[in-house]
Protein backbone atom coordinates (compact mmCIF):
# COMPACT_ATOMS: atom_id res chain seq x y z
CA UNK A 1 0.00 0.00 0.00
CA UNK A 2 3.08 2.28 0.67
CA UNK A 3 3.74 2.67 -3.07
CA UNK A 4 0.19 2.85 -3.83
CA UNK A 5 0.22 5.86 -1.30
CA UNK A 6 3.40 7.30 -2.37
CA UNK A 7 2.23 7.59 -6.49
CA UNK A 8 -1.00 9.18 -4.81
CA UNK A 9 1.70 12.20 -3.55
CA UNK A 10 3.02 12.30 -6.67
CA UNK A 11 -0.40 12.69 -8.33
CA UNK A 12 -1.13 15.36 -6.20
CA UNK A 13 1.91 17.57 -5.91
CA UNK A 14 1.04 20.71 -6.66
CA UNK A 15 -2.45 20.69 -5.68
CA UNK A 16 -3.49 23.20 -2.53
CA UNK A 17 -2.79 20.68 0.47
CA UNK A 18 -1.75 17.01 -0.80
CA UNK A 19 -3.38 14.91 1.57
CA UNK A 20 -3.51 17.21 4.31
CA UNK A 21 -6.41 17.19 6.97
CA UNK A 22 -7.76 13.87 4.94
CA UNK A 23 -7.93 10.28 6.38
CA UNK A 24 -9.23 7.27 4.99
CA UNK A 25 -11.41 4.80 6.96
CA UNK A 26 -14.04 1.84 6.60
CA UNK A 27 -17.13 3.24 5.91
CA UNK A 28 -19.49 2.97 8.67
CA UNK A 29 -23.57 2.23 8.26
CA UNK A 30 -24.21 5.54 10.31
CA UNK A 31 -21.90 7.37 7.53
CA UNK A 32 -24.63 6.02 4.40
CA UNK A 33 -26.53 9.25 5.02
CA UNK A 34 -23.62 11.17 4.83
CA UNK A 35 -22.51 9.57 1.87
CA UNK A 36 -25.71 9.87 -0.23
CA UNK A 37 -25.50 13.69 0.12
CA UNK A 38 -22.03 14.07 -1.33
CA UNK A 39 -22.97 11.66 -3.91
CA UNK A 40 -25.52 13.86 -4.63
CA UNK A 41 -22.93 16.35 -5.37
CA UNK A 42 -21.26 14.60 -7.03
CA UNK A 43 -24.03 14.07 -9.43
CA UNK A 44 -24.93 17.23 -9.60
CA UNK A 45 -21.43 18.47 -10.88
CA UNK A 46 -20.35 15.97 -13.11
CA UNK A 47 -23.60 13.44 -13.84
CA UNK A 48 -21.64 10.34 -11.52
CA UNK A 49 -23.27 8.09 -11.44
CA UNK A 50 -24.77 8.32 -15.02
CA UNK A 51 -28.26 6.91 -13.58
CA UNK A 52 -29.32 7.97 -10.34
CA UNK A 53 -30.28 4.87 -8.29
CA UNK A 54 -33.42 4.55 -6.58
CA UNK A 55 -32.19 3.46 -3.90
CA UNK A 56 -28.74 5.33 -3.42
CA UNK A 57 -27.53 3.99 0.66
CA UNK A 58 -28.32 0.32 -1.48
CA UNK A 59 -26.32 0.99 -4.55
CA UNK A 60 -23.52 1.80 -2.41
CA UNK A 61 -23.72 -1.27 -0.63
CA UNK A 62 -23.92 -4.14 -4.13
CA UNK A 63 -23.84 -7.96 -3.66
CA UNK A 64 -20.69 -9.36 -3.12
CA UNK A 65 -19.16 -5.98 -1.40
CA UNK A 66 -15.91 -6.60 -0.12
CA UNK A 67 -15.28 -3.34 1.78
CA UNK A 68 -16.29 0.21 1.71
CA UNK A 69 -13.94 3.22 3.13
CA UNK A 70 -14.77 6.93 3.21
CA UNK A 71 -12.64 9.55 3.23
CA UNK A 72 -12.77 12.48 5.62
CA UNK A 73 -11.62 16.16 5.20
CA UNK A 74 -12.62 18.85 7.09
CA UNK A 75 -15.13 16.63 9.75
CA UNK A 76 -16.80 15.57 6.72
CA UNK A 77 -17.25 12.82 3.83
CA UNK A 78 -14.85 13.54 1.07
CA UNK A 79 -15.17 10.12 -0.89
CA UNK A 80 -16.18 6.84 -0.78
CA UNK A 81 -14.95 3.82 -2.45
CA UNK A 82 -16.55 0.37 -2.68
CA UNK A 83 -14.70 -3.29 -3.52
CA UNK A 84 -16.96 -6.20 -4.83
CA UNK A 85 -16.84 -9.86 -6.31
CA UNK A 86 -16.47 -9.89 -9.50
CA UNK A 87 -19.23 -10.99 -11.72
CA UNK A 88 -20.06 -12.02 -15.08
CA UNK A 89 -21.39 -8.74 -15.66
CA UNK A 90 -18.72 -6.70 -15.27
CA UNK A 91 -15.73 -6.77 -18.17
CA UNK A 92 -12.19 -5.66 -15.84
CA UNK A 93 -12.43 -9.58 -14.79
CA UNK A 94 -12.70 -11.17 -17.91
CA UNK A 95 -10.67 -9.03 -19.76
CA UNK A 96 -7.58 -9.57 -17.28
CA UNK A 97 -8.45 -13.59 -17.26
CA UNK A 98 -7.99 -13.56 -21.02
CA UNK A 99 -4.51 -10.91 -20.32
CA UNK A 100 -3.30 -12.90 -17.24
CA UNK A 101 -4.57 -16.23 -17.99
CA UNK A 102 -6.04 -16.25 -14.13
CA UNK A 103 -9.53 -17.15 -13.01
CA UNK A 104 -11.69 -14.21 -13.05
CA UNK A 105 -12.68 -15.18 -9.90
CA UNK A 106 -9.04 -14.21 -8.74
CA UNK A 107 -10.27 -10.51 -8.85
CA UNK A 108 -12.12 -7.72 -6.90
CA UNK A 109 -13.52 -5.02 -8.70
CA UNK A 110 -13.40 -1.27 -7.33
CA UNK A 111 -16.41 0.91 -7.83
CA UNK A 112 -18.72 3.48 -6.53
CA UNK A 113 -15.67 5.79 -6.33
CA UNK A 114 -15.92 9.15 -5.96
CA UNK A 115 -14.89 12.28 -4.75
CA UNK A 116 -16.89 15.31 -3.26
CA UNK A 117 -16.55 18.50 -5.42
CA UNK A 118 -15.25 20.70 -2.45
CA UNK A 119 -12.53 18.02 -1.28
CA UNK A 120 -11.46 17.45 -4.97
CA UNK A 121 -7.14 18.81 -5.36
CA UNK A 122 -6.19 17.14 -1.78
CA UNK A 123 -5.79 13.68 -3.32
CA UNK A 124 -8.77 11.79 -2.01
CA UNK A 125 -9.53 9.68 -4.79
CA UNK A 126 -5.70 8.23 -5.12
CA UNK A 127 -5.81 7.37 -1.51
CA UNK A 128 -9.26 5.94 -1.53
CA UNK A 129 -8.22 3.84 -4.26
CA UNK A 130 -4.69 2.68 -2.25
CA UNK A 131 -6.93 1.58 0.65
CA UNK A 132 -9.42 -0.83 -1.87
CA UNK A 133 -5.92 -2.00 -3.70
CA UNK A 134 -4.61 -3.08 -0.28
CA UNK A 135 -7.15 -4.77 0.60
CA UNK A 136 -7.83 -6.71 -2.49
CA UNK A 137 -4.39 -7.41 -1.95
CA UNK A 138 -4.68 -8.80 1.51
CA UNK A 139 -7.21 -10.81 0.19
CA UNK A 140 -5.28 -12.61 -2.50
CA UNK A 141 -6.98 -10.98 -5.31
CA UNK A 142 -6.24 -8.70 -8.06
CA UNK A 143 -8.08 -5.03 -8.18
CA UNK A 144 -9.34 -4.22 -11.28
CA UNK A 145 -12.31 -1.54 -12.42
CA UNK A 146 -14.49 -0.80 -15.68
CA UNK A 147 -15.05 2.92 -16.03
CA UNK A 148 -17.42 5.20 -18.34
CA UNK A 149 -15.43 6.27 -21.14
CA UNK A 150 -16.88 9.42 -20.67
CA UNK A 151 -15.12 9.86 -17.27
CA UNK A 152 -12.19 11.26 -18.72
CA UNK A 153 -10.97 12.62 -14.85
CA UNK A 154 -10.93 9.01 -13.45
CA UNK A 155 -9.41 7.42 -16.73
CA UNK A 156 -6.63 10.14 -16.22
CA UNK A 157 -6.44 9.13 -12.39
CA UNK A 158 -5.93 5.79 -13.60
CA UNK A 159 -3.41 6.24 -16.12
CA UNK A 160 -1.40 8.60 -13.68
CA UNK A 161 -1.33 6.06 -10.92
CA UNK A 162 0.33 3.63 -13.40
CA UNK A 163 -3.09 1.21 -13.84
CA UNK A 164 -2.78 -1.30 -17.33
CA UNK A 165 -5.89 -0.36 -19.87
CA UNK A 166 -7.11 -3.53 -20.49
CA UNK A 167 -9.21 -2.18 -23.78
CA UNK A 168 -12.39 -0.73 -24.17
CA UNK A 169 -15.56 -2.71 -24.63
CA UNK A 170 -19.92 -1.96 -24.55
CA UNK A 171 -21.41 -3.01 -21.14
CA UNK A 172 -25.01 -3.73 -21.12
CA UNK A 173 -26.72 -1.90 -18.21
CA UNK A 174 -29.99 -3.31 -15.95
CA UNK A 175 -31.71 -0.59 -17.81
CA UNK A 176 -30.96 -1.40 -21.22
CA UNK A 177 -28.93 1.14 -21.62
CA UNK A 178 -25.66 0.59 -23.60
CA UNK A 179 -22.61 2.10 -22.21
CA UNK A 180 -18.53 2.41 -23.67
CA UNK A 181 -16.15 1.13 -20.48
CA UNK A 182 -12.83 1.21 -20.27
CA UNK A 183 -11.46 -1.52 -18.41
CA UNK A 184 -8.04 -0.70 -16.29
CA UNK A 185 -5.94 -3.44 -13.66
CA UNK A 186 -3.91 -2.15 -10.65
CA UNK A 187 -0.29 -1.77 -11.20
CA UNK A 188 1.48 -5.38 -10.02
CA UNK A 189 2.23 -4.50 -6.46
Amino acid sequence: MADLEERANVVASGSRQTGVGVGVRRRRTADLADCVRALADVHATDGYPAEWPERPAAWLSPDGLLGAWVAEADGRIAGHVGLVRSTPGDLAPARWSLRTGGRPELTAVIGRLYVAPAARGRAVGARLLARAVAHARALGLHPVLDVLATDTAAVALYRRLGWTSLGSGEQRWASGRTVLVHSFAAPRG
